[in-house]
This record gives C-alpha cells, sequence and structure tokens, in this order.
C-alpha cells in the first residue's frame, strides 16, 4: 500500500528498529511520528550513533601485556594507541600475560606474551602493541588463558590456538597451534571462557560443555580426567553465563542459580566449605545471581539489585570486606547496590558501577589497580574520577586491568 506525498509516492512500512538492545549503532526504517520515536527514545531503543570507544590498560607490562608499545609498568591507566574503534577487551586469564580486543569492525587483535603462540599471529613472537589475528572480520566474542586463547565468530563457529599440551583448544589431540584453528565444525557455540588450562561454553541451545585440564575437577564432569574434545556439563538447557578461575569454575543458569566447581582450598566455589567439586554444585538457594567473574582462588558475583559479593581467598584483601580473613560463602562487599561488572585475577579485583565509574581493589604491587601507586588495598577504590567506562568491559590477565573508555 502507498500513499500520495508531495513529491511522489512513499511506502507505507510498519516502522522497525535494528540494532543492540541499547540502540548504539542500529538502524531505523518504515514511517516514524514523532511521538513514536520519541518513546523509543524514551525507552532508550532509538538508534543512536556508535561512540567513540578509547582503550586503557595499566599494571604489569614485562611481556608488553598493556599493549601501549612499551614493556613499562603502569599505575594509573594508559591508553593503548590514539584508535576509537575498540568494542571489547579480554584479559588472559586470572594468570595469562596477554590480551585479546575486537573492534567494531569486527576484527580480531592481541598483544603480550605469545611463547605458545596465543597471540594467534602464526609464531611465538612477544608484541607489545596490538595486532590484527588473521583478516576476519567476523569475531563476536573471545577468551584468554594462561598461554592460549579462544574466539567464537558472528556465525557461531569456535577456533582456538596456542598452547595445548593438555587439550584446552579442543582439537582432539596436544598439538600447539599459532594461529587460529575451528574446533569441530559445529556453528552453534554462544560464549567462551578459559582459565588457567581449562576452556568452558556455553552453546546456543543453553548447554555447556567444557575441555582441557582437569586436575581439580574444574571441567564438572565428575571425576578429574582431561579430556582434548568438547564434553558437555550434565544434561541442562538453561546454562547463560559462564566465568573461570584459576582451576575453578561458575556459571549462572537462565533462573539466576548460581553453580561452581573445580578447586576448593580457600573456599572459592562459596558452597561454605573447602572441598573440591568435580561436578556444578549450586550456590546457596538464591535466584538472583546476574554477573560472575572468577579470580586466580576467589569468586565475585552481582545480584540483580546491584549488590557485590565475594568470597574465597583473600590474602590480599582481594575480596573487598576491608579485612585479609578467607570467606568459603558469598559475602556482601559493603552496602552499595549499583554495581555493574566486575572482573578478577591473581589477588586483586576490579569492578563498573552503573554510574560509569571503575573501582578496584586487592593487591596492587604492580599498579594493576591504576590507582597511580603500588599500594595494596581490601575495600575499594575509585579508579580516576571518570564516569564514562563502558560497563561490561573491565578485564584482567595476572597482574594487569584493561577496560574500554566510551566518548
Amino acid at each position: 500500500m502507498s500513499g500520495k506525498w508531495p513529491g511522489g509516492f512513499i511506502k507505507k512500512t510498519a516502522p522497525t528498529v535494528v540494532g543492540p538492545v541499547d540502540g548504539e549503532g542500529g538502524s531505523a526504517s518504515g514511517i516514524w511520528t514523532l511521538d513514536q520515536a520519541a518513546d523509543y527514545e524514551q525507552r532508550g531503543l532509538w538508534p543512536m550513533p556508535v561512540l567513540d570507544r578509547e582503550l586503557y590498560a595499566w599494571g604489569q607490562n614485562s611481556q608488553g601485556q598493556l599493549g601501549d608499545g612499551t614493556t613499562t609498568q603502569r599505575s594509573s591507566p594508559v591508553q593503548i594507541g590514539a584508535l576509537i574503534t575498540w568494542s571489547a577487551v579480554k584479559g588472559g586469564s586470572p594468570y595469562g600475560q596477554h590480551a585479546l580486543a575486537t573492534k567494531n569492525d569486527g576484527t580480531l587483535w592481541s598483544w603480550g606474551k605469545g611463547s605458545s603462540g596465543q597471540l594467534g599471529h602464526g609464531n611465538t613472537t612477544a608484541y607489545s602493541s596490538p595486532v590484527q589475528i588473521g583478516a576476519l572480520t567476523t569475531w563476536s566474542t573471545m577468551a584468554g588463558g594462561s598461554n592460549f586463547s579462544a574466539a567464537i565468530t558472528t556465525d557461531g563457529k569456535l577456533y582456538a590456538w596456542g598452547y595445548n599440551g593438555v587439550g584446552c583448544l579442543g582439537q582432539g589431540n596436544t598439538i600447539n597451534r599459532s594461529s587460529p584453528v575451528q574446533v569441530g565444525a559445529l556453528t552453534t557455540w554462544s560464549k567462551i571462557e578459559a582459565g588457567s588450562r581449562h576452556s568452558v561454553a556455553i552453546k546456543t541451545d543453553g548447554t555447556l560443555w567444557s575441555w582441557g585440564a582437569n586436575n581439580k575437577g574444574q571441567l564438572g564432569l565428575g571425576n578429574t580426567t582431561y579430556y582434548s574434545s568438547p564434553v558437555q556439563v550434565g544434561a541442562l538447557t538453561t546454562w547463560l553465563k559462564v566465568s573461570c578461575g584459576y582451576n575453578h569454575t561458575l556459571a549462572i543458569t537462565t533462573a539466576g542459580t548460581l553453580y561452581a566447581w573445580g578447586f576448593n582450598s580457600t573456599g572459592q566455589l562459596g558452597d561454605g566449605n573447602t572441598s573440591q567439586r568435580t561436578s556444578p554444585v549450586q550456590v546457596g538457594a538464591l535466584t538472583t545471581w546476574l554477573n560472575i567473574a572468577g579470580g586466580m582462588y576467589s569468586s565475585f558475583a552481582i545480584k540483580t539489585d546491584g549488590t557485590l559479593w565475594s568470597w574465597g581467598s583473600n590474602n590480599s584483601g582481594q575480596l573487598g570486606q576491608g579485612n585479609t580473613i578467607n570467606r568459603s560463602s558469598p559475602v556482601q562487599v559493603g552496602a552499595l547496590a549499583n554495581w555493574s561488572h566486575p572482573a578478577a585475577a591473581a589477588s586483586f579485583a576490579i569492578a563498573t558501577k552503573t554510574d560509569g565509574t571503575l573501582w578496584s581493589w586487592g593487591d596492587g604491587g604492580s599498579g594493576q589497580l591504576g590507582l597511580g601507586n603500588t599500594t595494596t588495598y581490601s575495600s575499594p577504590v575509585q579508579v580516576g574520577s571518570l564516569t564514562t567506562w563502558q560497563k561490561d568491559s573491565p578485564s584482567t590477565s595476572r597482574y594487569s586491568s584493561y577496560a574500554i573508555l566510551k566518548g
């Protein structure tokens, strides 16, 4: 159907918006009234231009893992290059010394330690500035292990590269790879996370899969057997999010329940004891868990009410409780209810709040807290005064931190 307008005819089509949930970078089509457009804009659904995004890093830099072209340690955030097109960043697990990042154009980049091929550049060279991995422009999400990496493309393919001595690349063998190699032929992978030497992934059907080292039961398969190919964890089809510590794993279901498994020497599983678990064990009975982060031997989670909780090792105050007491069950960090996304590594943690501020605490010996010093803090301290940190961007490697700043 069409209608007569001055200057010719215009097709009558239903208004539609295409783009991310927050509208950024999307597009609108069809015929809109001013009221319709105003309503969508008020609800945050009207497409906005893609914002400038700068990438920052700080902390240990002996392997060039900060990506600033040097190997100089930094105790305050330093911008990586001058580009403003970064979309996401991921450090190399709680013990790695490399990092990965994607840009708005779907390209994937890496830098830092490369001794096992974990940078994906076809060699074992270390790079102190970001270098593009291959020529693909369809990378969606990525993960870094201690010395291996993995990433998923927009069409659901999973790739892995780097160290593979325990099968953590999922290739059915233990051969190291210095360039991305597809894991099987499936195109149904959705999310990927990596621990020290194990990988855990979620498929589009909500199933959970794991492979690699399993000496502490971190694969959740009911045993301590190593697997070099993906194996399904249980029979649930409602897994939503997953995060890996050094050798323990956390996961949340669509119902908001939290599960943990693997090593538990300091209570990092949060089930009230220090017993190792080889299968998923529910952490309490709550159904309000939203975001999770596994550190070296500690764990962090945010509830739907915006409160932040921590448990496990606390030798450097990394639980943010104002003390150095280990906890085997979740304990709230302060009384605030505006936390957004946590990240954790070796004895420290960082997190964003809903107001766009960035906070850090724990061991600061390498400047990884970004507070301009090498002091250790047992309670959260704000990093600078900016309020435009991308809420889901904080990430960490062994003693380094990363985050994206929105323009």
